[in-house]
């Protein structure tokens, strides 16, 4: 394990590049206040150096809210998103600290959707280093063919919306509001099935992230043996 001294990165520190970033964004971007015990914890359990912009997210920020919290970017955590990066990945994707997990979770969004970086974990070793959507209309983890990096750009700049297109419903502004970044919305009929493609009619109940990402889970070893 490398050292806090170690980690943190003066010279180039990758906060210049995630706020330049940020700054010339077309999407609503909100940067969630840091504590600074909790940065350097997250840091250090999380092992990147902050001249990457990983590192920089986890060690400047509690995280990041995309498009009015549709996306919830993970950092050190916070009172709004009471979530670390490595806190949410213990038990998921490692059991103890220090060990190299197969895929890491980075972000997630509020219908059930998790972004994660593969490290061979997923789809047979293919896309090492790439971000995988797991989306909840097909249940499975699907390459985006990007990195950290144009993952975060992609937040930023990208069309968020055309990504979402068949998942929005009518005021779901209204509706992301009123969850923090602890919840997500657990939907029914599940969005995979033939009766859940019409996002407007389906019921959505606000529930803990972990719930819906362990019901995804479930599910998705359902239909895998089924």
């Amino acid at each position: 394990m490398k050292s806090l001294q170690e980690l943190i990165d003066t010279k180039e520190p990758g906060w210049e590049l995630v706020q330049h970033w940020i700054r010339n964004s077309n999407n609503p971007i909100e940067i969630l206040p840091r504590d600074p015990i909790r940065a350097e914890q997250a840091l250090y359990q999380t092992q990147v150096t902050t001249h990457s912009p990983m590192g920089a997210i986890i060690y400047e920020t509690g995280g990041l809210l995309v498009d009015h919290g549709w996306i919830r970017v993970l950092g050190s955590g916070c009172k709004k998103m009471d979530r670390s990066l490595p806190e949410w990945n213990e038990g998921k994707t490692f059991t103890q600290s220090g060990e190299q997990p197969t895929y890491l979770l980075i972000a997630d969004d509020v219908i059930g959707g998790f972004y994660a970086i593969n490290n061979g974990g997923l789809a047979h070793n293919e896309g090492i280093g790439s971000v995988f959507y797991f989306a909840p209309d097909t249940m499975e983890w699907e390459n985006m063919e990007i990195g950290y990096s144009d993952f975060i750009t992609f937040c930023c700049t990208g069309d968020i919306a055309g990504f979402y297109e068949s998942f929005r419903w009518k005021n779901w502004q209204a509706d992301v509001a009123k969850l923090n970044g602890m919840q997500g919305f657990s939907c029914l009929p599940f969005l995979f099935t033939k009766e859940g493609k019409n996002i407007n009619s389906v019921s959505k109940r606000p529930v803990s992230i972990a719930e819906l990402w362990s019901l995804q889970q479930d599910l998705q070893r359902q239909l895998n043996h089924g």
